[in-house]
């Protein structure tokens, strides 16, 4: 029953990295193409509101 739980913590370990580089490259790419959209029209970058 030990080897049977790590086998399943080490699969769903695999599982959640795989999930989290997949979500990074994927921020990325969001981040990425924004960011060039920005530049392509012309806009400056965003500051942020004075209080």
């Amino acid at each position: 029953m030990t080897k049977d739980k790590q086998t399943r913590e080490e699969r769903l370990a695999a599982k959640l990295r795989e999930n989290l580089r997949r979500r990074k490259t994927q921020a990325r790419a969001l981040s990425s193409q924004s960011d060039l959209e920005d530049n392509e029209s012309g806009r400056l970058p965003k500051s942020p509101p004075e209080s």
